[in-house]
């Protein structure tokens, strides 16, 4: 969906901390309460110095993990910190609380008497970051990254946030989702001279920013909003300014909290927040801008926003920590439920209900407090494992999956075992997992997923296989069932699902993955119908 702003919008509001609704101007969804005020024209330039850090090459040969794609994984997490003299500390922490959506890659640019300051790198962010280079981006204006890439080699040079200067000055972005309509907006850019050093499509915010005819920043910036399509949760930092930006159907999630002392905070969740002191205020709404500088402290623009979001489903079933609160739901309670309900429409005779750590336990909990049957530590997951292995010469049968998971025993021995995981995406893990569990002595193993089955391939800001690599597009439940050699598998219903929600809140989320029909089509209709999922709304 390609959306406008129109010319009288174009100026900021101010906003209480407590949204309320809106009746006039703006669609039927939440708003903060809005109060005009003129806007300030933004001409300080801005120069940027930036710092990479190298990846530390092991000289020991390794053994990729042929198993590290049979599950999604989130592209990436974002922070934005304003007013505090310790951004840069406070974003490492932030992004610390979010390393689950992206172990790849780091990175953090503060703003300061120099410009813009940026270190980013390989790795985790305890890797990147170390006290003396924290030391090396002063600044109380900060935003921060982290990135799940399957680049390899071209990794490095796409880890976010992007600096890039024009002649307003100079400003960073960090962005987690995907635009649908990249290629097609790559190739006029190209056409036009614009030339891109990443293969990642946040870089194409910088061009179309570059390229805009805007007076200031954030014009442009809403410039380019005008001509993406898909999912983004971005937050930009140029002058004095931190500006967050949600896309119009909400597909990612981003909040806002604030410190004691006042600092503004955004983050993709609220598990960051928790971290860093910050309380928990609102989301950004769908469509919304939000602009915070020193003269008028936080402020909000709307961009012409659907009347319906469509918000990712996936984060409350795998993503999101599960003491963060998403789309204004504990994702903790959210998963409890998909085990209740679970368990409620697929009973099985079991004596212990065991999880797939760790995206599978909340489910597990409220599958076994439903089915009355006793919850146990049936696996215990490495967290030293990483995505390679140092593997010995004899090879060992499921090596990846025992490195990661270990079978207890005493819990499955002679027991009917019933096992929750959040999903099966190609199925290789799944298969060991039960081979395992047999092998460790379970009588009987029957799986248990939380969500429906994935047909589809994800847009929006997941990395997903395509969608005839996904085992529930090409078998039907019973097939697959047969395939991993379990003694029962069922799949929490799309109906089911939409039970936890509500009949009203329901239609506010995303289940193209389960349903194959999209909210917002990917590049070409052509490009569609060569994948077969040419569903759009």
């Amino acid at each position: 969906m390609v959306f406008s702003v129109e010319t009288s919008s174009l100026f900021p509001y101010t906003l209480s901390a407590k949204p309320k609704k809106v009746t006039t101007l703006f669609p039927s969804f939440v708003k903060p309460c809005l109060q005009p005020y003129v806007s300030k024209t933004l001409s300080l330039s801005v120069s940027g110095r930036s710092r990479t850090l190298s990846p530390v090459l092991s000289s020991i040969t390794q053994v990729v993990d042929e198993d590290k794609d049979d599950k999604l994984h989130e592209e990436c997490g974002v922070v934005g910190i304003y007013g505090d003299p310790e951004a840069s500390r406070l974003s490492y922490l932030a992004l610390h609380a979010l390393q689950h959506r992206g172990q790849e890659g780091a990175g953090i640019v503060t703003v300061n008497q120099n410009g813009l300051e940026s270190i980013t790198g390989v790795g985790l962010v305890s890797d990147v970051f170390t006290e003396s280079k924290l030391n090396t981006l002063p600044g109380d204006v900060a935003i921060g990254h982290v990135r799940y890439s399957t680049s390899g080699a071209s990794m490095l040079k796409n880890v976010q946030p992007f600096i890039a200067s024009c002649k307003l000055g100079s400003l960073a972005v960090a962005h987690n989702g995907n635009f649908v309509n990249y290629k097609q907006l790559k190739t006029k850019l190209e056409e036009k001279g614009s030339i891109f050093n990443t293969s990642s499509d946040t870089e194409l915010v910088l061009h179309l920013i570059a390229k805009s005819k805007g007076k200031t920043f954030l014009h442009r910036i809403i410039d380019a909003c005008e001509q993406l399509r898909g999912a983004y949760s971005m937050v930009f930092v140029f002058e004095d300014k931190l500006v967050a930006v949600r896309d119009p159907l909400g597909f990612r999630p981003l909040v806002m909290g604030r410190r004691s002392n006042g600092a503004v905070v955004f983050a993709s969740e609220t598990c960051a927040l928790d971290l860093i002191d910050a309380r928990y205020e609102r989301e950004v709404c769908p469509g919304e801008i939000v602009v915070v500088d020193k003269d008028h402290g936080d402020s909000s623009i709307f961009m012409i926003s659907h009347p319906q979001p469509k918000q990712c489903v996936f984060e409350h079933g795998y993503f999101s920590q599960p003491n963060s609160v998403v789309f204004g739901r504990s994702v903790y309670e959210t998963r409890r439920m998909y085990g209740e309900i679970l368990a409620t429409v697929a009973p099985v005779e079991c004596d212990v209900v065991i999880a797939v750590p760790d995206s599978g336990t909340v489910a597990a909990l409220g599958y076994a407090a439903k089915a009355g049957v006793p919850f146990q530590i049936g696996l215990l997951r490495s967290h030293y494992a990483k995505r390679t292995f140092i593997e010995p010469t004899q090879k060992i049968r499921d090596f990846a999956v025992k490195a990661k998971l270990s079978p207890v025993r005493a819990v499955l021995e002679g027991k009917r075992v019933v096992v929750v995981d959040d999903s099966i995406v190609r199925e290789t893990t799944s298969l060991k997992i039960v081979r395992m569990l047999r092998d460790a002595g379970a009588k009987e193993v029957h799986m248990r997923i939380a969500l429906p089955p994935m047909i589809a391939s994800c847009y929006y800001g997941v990395d997903t296989p395509r969608s005839q690599e996904l085992i529930s597009s090409k078998m039907s439940v019973e097939e697959i069932r047969k395939h991993i050699d379990c003694d029962s598998l069922a799949f929490l219903p799309l109906d089911s699902l939409k039970q936890v929600y509500g009949p009203v809140e329901s239609h506010s989320y995303c289940y193209a993955c389960f349903t194959g029909k999209y909210p917002v089509v990917a590049e070409t209709e052509e490009e569609n119908k060569a994948e077969g999922e040419v569903n759009a709304f």
